[in-house]
C-alpha cells in the first residue's frame, strides 16, 4: 500500500505493527525489497562480514559496522550481497553499470563523508545518463550512508553536506527522521527509476518507533507535518526534525504553537508544505545539521523570501552547525550540534519575548 507522511500511525490507528529501532527498519525493509523484486542487490565494503577461511562460508559478523545487512548474505548468498574493495570510486561505478543494464543495485558507502571519493561517479555518471541519452535509459540507483556529529566519530566520519548532493540535478536525496519513514522512503528509493540517495544520520540508528507490518511507500519529494501549530514553522530534516519536536515541546511550556514541518526529501523539495506554513504562522526557524554556506536552510530561506514575503512578520531565520569540521572533543562536538535549546532561543527572539 502507498501511504501518506503522516506521523498520525501507531497503536489505536488499526494499523498493524510494531516498535522497533530506525536501524532494523532499515534492515528489515532490505530483506523485503530483496524478496520482492530478485534484481535487487548490495554491494558495499564489509557489509556480509567476511569469510571463514577453512570452509569460505560467510561470516556475517557483523553486517557493515552499524548492522544494516546483518543476516542478509546467508538467506540470499554472495551474488546479492556483495563485499567490495575500499574503492568507493570503483563499486559506485560498477552499480551504476549494472543499473544502466536492469539490476537494481543498493550501494552501502558506509560514512557520508566517503561520498566524496565516488564524487565523479555520482555527478557525471548516476546523475547524467537518463539525461544525456535522452530518457531512454533508467539508473535505478539507491546508495546509503551515515551522516551526522554527536557520535564521536571525529571531523572525518561526521559530515552532514547533504546539500552537496541536492545541488546535483538527476540525483534525489531523502532524509528519514525516524523508524516509520525510512522503511517508506527506502522501499521507494529501491523502486524508484533513478538514482536516489538515503542519507542516515548516525544520531537516528537506535532511535524506536511504530512501523507498520504492510509493505507501504513514501512518496519522494514530499514532506510532511509533524505538529501543527500558529505561531511559527520550525522546518527540519533528518535528525533536526527530532530537534525541532524537542524544541516545539518546549516552547509549548511558554503557550507558544510551533508547527514542525519534517522535509523528508530535499531533492525534489517540497516547497509547498513549508509556504503553506509560513502562510498561517508568519515566521520560520529553519534547523540544519550542516554547515550554514550554501546549505539546505539557505534555500529554504530564499525559497520562503522569494514565495511567502508578504507573509512574513520577521526575517527568516536559521540554525545551523558553526562553518567549521566536526571537532572530536566531546564538549566541543556537543557545541557544534544545532540543539533544541538553540532553536529555543532563536523562537524567543524571534517573536521578541
Amino acid at each position: 500500500m502507498t501511504l501518506n507522511n503522516s506521523n498520525k500511525l501507531g497503536p489505536g490507528f488499526n494499523v498493524k505493527g510494531t516498535e522497533i529501532r530506525y536501524r532494523d527498519a532499515f534492515n528489515n525493509t532490505l530483506r523485503s525489497e530483496l524478496e520482492y523484486d530478485e534484481n535487487v542487490l548490495i554491494i558495499g565494503e564489509d557489509i556480509s562480514g567476511g569469510f571463514d577461511k577453512k570452509t569460505k562460508e560467510p561470516l556475517d559478523a557483523w553486517g557493515g559496522p552499524f548492522a544494516a545487512t546483518k543476516g542478509l548474505v546467508q538467506d540470499f548468498g554472495v551474488e546479492r550481497i556483495m563485499d567490495a574493495p575500499i574503492s568507493e570510486a570503483g563499486f559506485v561505478g560498477a552499480a551504476i553499470g549494472a543499473a544502466l543494464t536492469g539490476l537494481r543495485p543498493v550501494v552501502d558507502l558506509m560514512y557520508f563523508d566517503f561520498t566524496t571519493v565516488a564524487f565523479d561517479q555520482l555527478l557525471s555518471n548516476a546523475a547524467k545518463s537518463r539525461y544525456m541519452f535522452g530518457g531512454q535509459t533508467k539508473v535505478p540507483l539507491t546508495l546509503f550512508a551515515r551522516s551526522g556529529g554527536g557520535t564521536g566519530h571525529a571531523a572525518q566520519h561526521s559530515s552532514a553536506f547533504y546539500s552537496i548532493l541536492a545541488h546535483i540535478p538527476g540525483l534525489k536525496v531523502v532524509t528519514p527522521s525516524d523508524p516509520y519513514s525510512v522503511k517508506g522512503l527506502l522501499s521507494a528509493a529501491i523502486r524508484d527509476d533513478d538514482p536516489v540517495f538515503v542519507v542516515n544520520d548516525k544520531k537516528l540508528i537506535n532511535m524506536t518507533g511504530f512501523v507498520p507490518d504492510e509493505d507501504y511507500q513514501i512518496e519522494l519529494g514530499k514532506g510532511r507535518c509533524l505538529k501543527e501549530g500558529t505561531d511559527v514553522t520550525l522546518v527540519g530534516m533528518s535528525y533536526t526534525s527530532v530537534v525541532c519536536m524537542e524544541a516545539a515541546e518546549k516552547l509549548e511550556k511558554m503557550d507558544i504553537n510551533a508547527e514542525v514541518i519534517d522535509l523528508l526529501s530535499l531533492s525534489p523539495l517540497d516547497e509547498k508544505i513549508v509556504i503553506d506554513s509560513v502562510k498561517k504562522t508568519n515566521r520560520i526557524v529553519v534547523v540544519d545539521e550542516d554547515n550554514p554556506r550554501a546549505s539546505i536552510a539557505s534555500e529554504i530561506a530564499a525559497v520562503v523570501s522569494d514565495k511567502a514575503f508578504d507573509y512574513l512578520d520577521a526575517p527568516v531565520k536559521r540554525v545551523t552547525a558553526p562553518h567549521t569540521p566536526v571537532p572530536y572533543s566531546k564538549g566541543l562536538e556537543e557545541e557544534f550540534m544545532p540543539d533544541s535549546d538553540d532553536v529555543f532561543e532563536t523562537v524567543k527572539k524571534l517573536l521578541d519575548i
